[in-house]
């Protein structure tokens, strides 16, 4: 890997993200009237996209904006740029990735998309019109009353499958404000993270702005990477990264199978896998190191397996480092849809070998980012490792990795910076190479740590089930 690829400097890159933080800090007072230092924000964005197709729309919406005339129309417009902004801050990134691990780019899959049904035309614009209202008031001037507005407009959408993914975004984001209500008396707005939720959320309620994915299907060779777990207090997800191998020999693709599961906020840790192995037979497969055989799995268009357990079947033993070593570098990643072109988005599977460890960061040394994380020394360079992403669900933790002289992960960016979270490294023990996987409890295991942690959540489980039915019956 030429890891000082990933240090230089990307041309615009810093220009375009500026644009888009000028415009956020904008969302936080608030677009009804907006204050003349704001007026500098909305400028940068209409510059930032200055001889573009959507150049006139923006500076139409900034100046009526600034003028505290603008309309749902013009935050559209406004929010479009943004997302645009952040697209190509997306794809510079990817394409500097693959150059620094010298892989094929992305390329179109055969099963290209469809166009969606256009969902309630009332719903969506009820949905817009609620966004609108969040972006006059501003993270500042939110109250209980003004999101609560979105609590009827999701019950309404929530019964409709083509408008659930919307739905389900606007759910969440208002829990989110609800939570700092009134924002007159928060210290610490998340910025970013807010004015993405709203930017998504209203370029989602326009008509036909989603393309549903077609789904083709695959037959071949699946050869798992490694599991990336995905926790919140009521839900849990496990992606599984994969390389397949097509049957009829064409070129090897990097592709993703993943399970979802609600979950109690008292089941963490291992108990995690209880939820998840039920639905996707690919967790055993990686947790026992074997590759899968498909025969004309679902696939979409951005290279999730839609998993059925009916099309697939276990296969031979596959050591997921030997799998990086001979078939990640060949592998070409499937292509993204405009509106998940997103630096956030950013998942590349990558080996690094060769490397130094600094040890354990600690607060006041000097390093920004973070305390007691991890610092790799790739060639010369630091590469900081992602120990938050770590999950507690496997026997692979930030002491294993520090002692690691080969890591199997995800390289992703995050605040302006590589990282690389592991999911699964090689270690000498006892003058024997060893290899330590993220998703090595995923289908079981007699690991006495993962036992006792296995055994912890089925009697939360159980205890959870009792009540429940005893609720029922009542």
């Amino acid at each position: 890997m030429r890891a000082d690829l990933l240090f230089d400097a990307v041309d615009g890159l810093d220009e375009a993200l500026a644009a888009v933080d000028g415009f956020d800090e904008v969302l936080v007072g608030g677009l009804l009237r907006p204050r003349p230092g704001q007026a500098g924000g909305l400028a940068g964005i209409a510059d930032a996209v200055a001889g573009t197709p959507l150049a006139s729309r923006v500076a139409e919406a900034a100046d009526r904006t600034a003028a505290g005339a603008g309309d749902e129309g013009h935050f559209v417009a406004l929010a479009a740029a943004r997302t645009a902004l952040l697209g190509s801050v997306h794809d510079a990134l990817v394409v500097r990735v693959a150059e620094a691990v010298g892989r094929p780019g992305a390329v179109d899959s055969p099963a290209g998309s469809v166009a969606g049904e256009e969902g309630a035309v009332n719903l969506l614009a009820a949905a817009r019109g609620w966004l609108c209202d969040l972006a006059r008031a501003g993270w500042q001037g939110i109250d209980h009353e003004l999101v609560g507005g979105a609590a009827p407009v999701v019950s309404a959408m929530l019964p409709d499958p083509a408008l659930r993914r919307l739905a389900t975004l606007l759910d969440g984001f208002a829990a989110e404000l609800a939570a700092c209500c009134p924002g007159a008396t928060q210290e610490r707005v998340p910025v970013r993270r807010w004015a993405d939720l709203w930017a998504r959320a209203l370029l989602l309620t326009l008509p036909g702005a989603v393309s549903a994915s077609a789904v083709g299907e695959v037959t071949g060779r699946l050869l798992p990477l490694g599991v990336d777990v995905q926790e919140h207090a009521t839900a849990v997800q496990a992606q599984v990264h994969a390389v397949f191998e097509p049957a009829d020999g064409g070129a090897p693709r990097l592709v993703r199978a993943s399970v979802s599961a609600p979950k109690p906020d008292t089941v963490v840790g291992a108990g995690l896998w209880q939820l998840l192995r039920p639905h996707m037979s690919l967790l055993g497969a990686v947790s026992e190191g074997r590759s899968m055989d498909l025969d004309a799995m679902p696939v979409t268009a951005e290279g999730d397996l839609v998993w059925d357990d009916a099309c697939a079947r276990a296969g031979e033993p596959a050591d997921a480092f030997v799998t990086a070593r001979v078939a990640l570098p060949t592998a070409a990643p499937f292509d993204v849809s405009p509106l998940d072109r997103h630096p956030a988005r950013i998942a590349v599977p990558v080996l690094v070998e060769g490397y130094g460890v600094e040890g354990h960061r600690t607060e006041g040394d000097g390093v920004e980012g973070g305390a007691d994380g991890l610092v790799l020394q790739v060639a010369g360079h630091r590469l900081e490792v992602d120990t938050e992403r770590v999950p507690a669900a496997g026997p692979l933790t930030p002491e294993v990795v520090a002692s690691s002289s080969a890591c199997l992960g995800l390289l992703r960016w995050d605040a302006g910076e590589f990282l690389l979270q592991p999911l699964a490294v090689e270690r000498t023990v006892r003058k024997k190479t060893v290899a330590v996987h993220a998703g090595a409890w995923a289908g079981g295991t007699a690991d006495k740590a993962g036992v006792r942690a296995e055994k912890a959540a089925t009697d939360a489980v159980t205890v959870l089930r009792e009540r429940a039915g005893k609720l029922l019956r009542k």
